[in-house]
C-alpha cells in the first residue's frame, strides 16, 4: 500500500512468466512434469485408500485410478482456461480430495458406487452454486463452523489411515506395518522440519519412497503386478451410472455431502486468492471472477467424477504456489500441459500398477500427514477472527460431540438404520451442533448494524450519527458514547492516511462499518474497499490467506486512548481495522 506519501507495491521479482505470458514450450513442459510428479502420490493414495477401505475389488481399484487421472487431467486443463465464468485462467492443479474419504466410504458401504456417483453430483451443484450464495451464507457457515468441520473431517478419517497399517500380505511380521509406516513418517517429518529449498518440495515423494524401501527390506513389497501389467491400454469400464430415483440412503447421506461440499468450496475460495497472489509480479486487487470460474470448473470436475465413479475433486493451491515459487513460472500453458500429461498417464496401466504397489502402511502414513495438515488448516480457520468465549464453546461442544458420537450407532438406535446413519457420522453431528449454536447466537444476539459511506472526512457526521444511535440503543452513558465517537473519528483519520497516499485515478474507496454489539462492549469493523465491483462478494471472500503483511505502520497512537483493542489487516483491494470499545 503506502509508506508516508510513496506508494509501495509488493513485487514478486522471482516470477518470470505470469499466467498470460507465452512461456517457451520446453520450460513449461519441465515445470508441468514436476507438477505431475507432485500430485500423483496424493491422487493415487486417495482413490486407493477409499476403494480398499470400502472393500471394493481389483476391477474397481484399477478403474478408479484410471478415471482419477483422467478427471484430474481434464479438470486441471479446464482450470487453466478461461471461458466466461468457467475456469480460473491460472495453473490450478485439481484431483480427488482427501476431505471426501470418510463420506465416500459411507456411500460405498451403504449403496455402492452408484450412490457415491449420485451424491457427487450434489457436490458438483453445490460448488457451482456457492459463488452466488456465499454473501448470504457467510453469517451461518462462519470460520468457526467451517474450521470445526475441517477438524472433524481429519479426526474421522484418521482411523482409516491407522487401519491401513494392518493390511499386510499373509505371513508378514505383525510389526511390519507399524515399522514401515514409522520409517515413512520419520523421513517425511525430518524433511519438513529441516529441509530447505527444493528438498521441501519433494518431501512427500521421498517419504513414500523411504517407506517402499523399508517394505522391500521386510519382504512385503510385491513388484509382480507391475511386471504383469501392459504398457498401454484401458482397464475394464466400471461406470456406476446415476440413480435417478434416489431412495432413503441418498436422502440420509445428502446432508453429509452438502456440508463437506460447502466447506471444501469455501476453502477453495481461499485457494483461488492464494493462486492469484503467487502468479503475479505486482500484487493488485483480487479478481473474484477468477474465483467464481475456479469454483465452476471444480464443479464440472466433480460432475465428471460422478460420471466415472470416483470421489469429488478439489484444487491444490499448495502445488501451484510451490511450482511458481520454485520455478518462477505461472504461465497457464503449464496448467494445460499438467492436464494433458495426467490424462495421458491414465492410458499407461504399467504406471498405474506401479503406483498401486505402494504398500498400504505407506499409504496410511501419507494419509496421516494429509489429515494432520487438514486438522491444522481447520484450527487456523477457527482462530482467523479470534476466539471469544462463545466461539470457544461452539468449537468445544461441536468437536467433542462429533468425535464422541462417530460410529457409536446412537442415532441409528433412535431413528433407525436408514435415517440415523448420517448423524452417526461424527462430522455431520458435529457440524449440526456448530450450525445450531451459531444460528442461536445470531438469533439471540443484538443485530449487527452496518453503514456504507465514501472514505472521506466529509462522511464523519454520518458516521458520528450512526455510532451515537448504536450507543443509545445499547444504553451507554454520555462518557462511553463520546469515547465511541472519538474512536470512530480517529479510525477514519488513520484510514485516510492510506487513501491519500494512493495514486490519483484509482476508484474512490468505500468504507463499510459493521458493528457487533457484545456485553459491555462494541466491536467495529472498519472495512476499506478500493475496488467497487462485486462489493458483497469482496467482503465475503476476505480470507486469512489473502492477508498481506502490513508494509505501512498506521499510527493508532491516539486511537489507543479510546479503544481496548485494535487489529489491522490488509488484503488485496481491501483493508480492515477492527476496533473494540468498552462501555
Amino acid at each position: 500500500m503506502a509508506d508516508g506519501s510513496t506508494e509501495r507495491v509488493r513485487v514478486n521479482e522471482n516470477l518470470r512468466y505470469e499466467p498470460d505470458d507465452k512461456c517457451p514450450l520446453p520450460v513449461a513442459a519441465g515445470v508441468a512434469i514436476q507438477g505431475v510428479i507432485l500430485i500423483l502420490p496424493t491422487l493415487v493414495v486417495i482413490v486407493a485408500v477409499t476403494a480398499r477401505a470400502a472393500g471394493e475389488g481389483a476391477k474397481y481399484l484399477s478403474w478408479t485410478v484410471f478415471a482419477g487421472l483422467l478427471v484430474g487431467g481434464v479438470t486441471t486443463a479446464l482450470q487453466a482456461g478461461r471461458f466466461g465464468r468457467l475456469g480460473a485462467g491460472h495453473v490450478v492443479v485439481a484431483c480427488a480430495s482427501p476431505s471426501y474419504i470418510a463420506a465416500s466410504l459411507l456411500a460405498l458401504s451403504v449403496g455402492g458406487a452408484a450412490l457415491l456417483a449420485s451424491l457427487t453430483v450434489v457436490v458438483a451443484l453445490t460448488h457451482i452454486a456457492l459463488a452466488g450464495w456465499l454473501p448470504s451464507l457467510r453469517n451461518v457457515v462462519t470460520p468457526v463452523v467451517a474450521g470445526t468441520v475441517l477438524m472433524l473431517l481429519a479426526a474421522t478419517i484418521l482411523p482409516v489411515a491407522i487401519d491401513r497399517m494392518d493390511e499386510l500380505p499373509s505371513g508378514a511380521s505383525p510389526a511390519a506395518g507399524v515399522t514401515i509406516a514409522a520409517v515413512s513418517l520419520l523421513v517425511t517429518a525430518g524433511l519438513v522440519l529441516r529441509a530447505v529449498g527444493a528438498w521441501r518440495l519433494w518431501t512427500s515423494l521421498i517419504g513414500i519412497g523411504a517407506g517402499c524401501v523399508a517394505a522391500a527390506v521386510m519382504g512385503v513389497y510385491d513388484f509382480q503386478p507391475v511386471l504383469d501389467a501392459p504398457w498401454f491400454g484401458i482397464p475394464s469400464a466400471y461406470l456406476p451410472g446415476l440413480d435417478l430415483t434416489p431412495g432413503a440412503e441418498f436422502w440420509t447421506l445428502l446432508p453429509v455431502f452438502v456440508i463437506v461440499g460447502l466447506v471444501v468450496g469455501i476453502k477453495n475460495i481461499g485457494d483461488g486468492v492464494v493462486v492469484q497472489q503467487v502468479s503475479r509480479r505486482q500484487q493488485g486487487a483480487t479478481d473474484f471472477r477468477m474465483v467464481q470460474g475456479l469454483l465452476n470448473a471444480n464443479g464440472v470436475g466433480s460432475l465428471l467424477s460422478a460420471i466415472t465413479g470416483v470421489p469429488p475433486t478439489t484444487v491444490y493451491s499448495s502445488i501451484s504456489a510451490s511450482l511458481a515459487g520454485l520455478t518462477g513460472v505461472a504461465s497457464r500453458r503449464v496448467g494445460y500441459l499438467i492436464g494433458a500429461f495426467l490424462a495421458a498417464l491414465a492410458f499407461l496401466p504399467k504406471l498405474a500398477a506401479f503406483l498401486l504397489t505402494i504398500p498400504s502402511p505407506v499409504m496410511g502414513a501419507y494419509l496421516l500427514v494429509l489429515m494432520g495438515m487438514l486438522f491444522v488448516e481447520g484450527m487456523r480457520t477457527v482462530t482467523r477472527d479470534g476466539l471469544d468465549r462463545r466461539k470457544s464453546l461452539v468449537v468445544a461442544l461441536a468437536f467433542s460431540i462429533g468425535v464422541g458420537m462417530d460410529g457409536r450407532g446412537v442415532f441409528s438406535d433412535l431413528l433407525g438404520e436408514t435415517w440415523g446413519a448420517s448423524l452417526d457420522f461424527g462430522m455431520t453431528s458435529g457440524a449440526l451442533v456448530a450450525l445450531l449454536l451459531t444460528l442461536f447466537i445470531e438469533a439471540t444476539g443484538r443485530r449487527r448494524a452496518r453503514l456504507e459511506v465514501g472514505l472521506a472526512m466529509s462522511a464523519l457526521p454520518e458516521i458520528d450519527r450512526h455510532l451515537t444511535e448504536i450507543a443509545a440503543g445499547m444504553r451507554w452513558n454520555a462518557a462511553s458514547t463520546d469515547r465511541l465517537r472519538a474512536a470512530g473519528e480517529e479510525t477514519l483519520s488513520s484510514l485516510l492516511q492510506t487513501a491519500d497516499a494512493r495514486p490519483a485515478g484509482d476508484t474512490p474507496p468505500r468504507l463499510v462499518i459493521v458493528a457487533r454489539p457484545a456485553r459491555g462492549a462494541l466491536e467495529m469493523d472498519y472495512i476499506t474497499v478500493y475496488v467497487e465491483e462485486n462489493l458483497e462478494d469482496r467482503l465475503s471472500y476476505l480470507d486469512e490467506r489473502s492477508y498481506l503483511p502490513d508494509e505501512r505502520e498506521v499510527s493508532f497512537r491516539l486511537l489507543r486512548h479510546y479503544a481496548s483493542s485494535i487489529r489491522h489487516r490488509k488484503y488485496h483491494g481491501a483493508e480492515v481495522v477492527t476496533v473494540r470499545v468498552e462501555a
